[in-house]
């Protein structure tokens, strides 16, 4: 199968919010700060994960790679939103909507599927920390990240492909800031049920299951939690857990409001909100959350401070 449509229109014409004009300029305003504000938090992250002796952990491991998906996800849409807010140009090539559609996919489902696995982490952290070294050692960990990289990227590059294939009949306008896979079945022509269904499928194995897994590991978390005699441990492992919930809850919920139904009955609004959401909030407020919620974080980001204070 051609992995383009050779009856595709040479760009896309972005509607975005040309129906309420009024918004362009303070969502505009909204994405220059929050994403520098996004990179400097991930940066961060990474940076006192890689320096701190003390965050040279399974945790830590996994949550510099949430960092660095977060950096490529808001990355793979943000300039381009703020080019086409910024501007009277409201357009994007072909080959451009195709590049983002593989990236922006392939960043949200490896994310989805990474934050199952830092739960799983958490649950053999807390509920077996006698087996916690040697279940997630060194090789375990790398195997683990290249599998959920591995399932992202066959996940968008399936998806993907097979929307670009769907006939659009003349039509280049896509009522949204962004090319997203239901946005663009939902604008083409012809009988394209079997995509829905199939999108609809395949997201039930990269959100539904994760979320269900997500959730049993939380319970068993709880569960052990409670049973810990130390007033001080069990703030620390609820502090820890609570982050990622939030984490959790923040990708997943708008995630299934737009992936876990048909297309076709996505309302107009939806996919632009949803979008900026888990492509802008998300990826900036996460360094936020795991830093206020987390001593050894918040101590590590201290430590960096005042050893580059110190050397200048």
């Amino acid at each position: 199968m051609a992995l383009i449509n050779k009856s595709h229109p040479e760009e896309f014409i972005l509607l975005g919010f040309a129906d309420r004009p009024w918004l362009e300029l303070p969502v505009f305003i909204i994405l220059l700060i929050t994403y520098p504000t996004a990179m400097m938090g991930n940066i961060a992250i990474i940076l006192v994960s890689k320096l701190d002796p003390r965050l040279h952990s399974p945790m830590y491991f996994f949550l510099t790679n949430l960092s660095f998906l977060d950096m490529c996800y808001t990355t793979s849409i943000v300039p381009q939103m703020l080019f086409n807010l910024g501007s009277t140009k409201k357009t994007i090539s072909y080959m451009g909507c195709a590049i983002q559609l593989y990236f922006f996919h392939t960043m949200g489902a490896t994310e989805c599927l990474l934050l199952a696995i830092m739960s799983f982490d958490r649950y053999v952290a807390i509920c077996k920390p006698l087996h916690y070294t040697l279940v997630m050692n060194q090789n375990i960990r790398i195997l683990l990240v290249s599998t959920v990289w591995l399932c992202g990227i066959t996940y968008a590059v399936s998806e993907a492909t097979v929307t670009l294939q769907l006939p659009l009949c003349g039509l280049n306008k896509l009522d949204h800031l962004v090319c997203e896979i239901p946005v663009l079945i939902k604008t083409a022509c012809g009988e394209k049920g079997i995509n829905e269904l199939t999108l609809s499928v395949v997201c039930i194995f990269m959100l539904a299951i994760p979320l269900c897994l997500i959730l049993a590991s939380y319970a068993c978390i709880g569960h052990a939690v409670f049973k810990i005699k130390s007033s001080e441990g069990r703030k620390k492992a609820f502090g820890t857990c609570s982050s990622h919930l939030i984490v959790v809850f923040l990708l997943y919920g708008p995630g299934i409001s737009m992936y876990l139904q048909p297309p076709s009955s996505i309302s107009r609004d939806q996919p632009k909100f949803m979008a900026l959401f888990y492509g802008v909030v998300t990826p900036t407020l996460n360094p936020f959350i795991y830093t206020l919620r987390n001593k050894d974080v918040k101590g590590a980001l201290g430590n960096l401070a005042r050893s580059i204070f110190t050397s200048k």
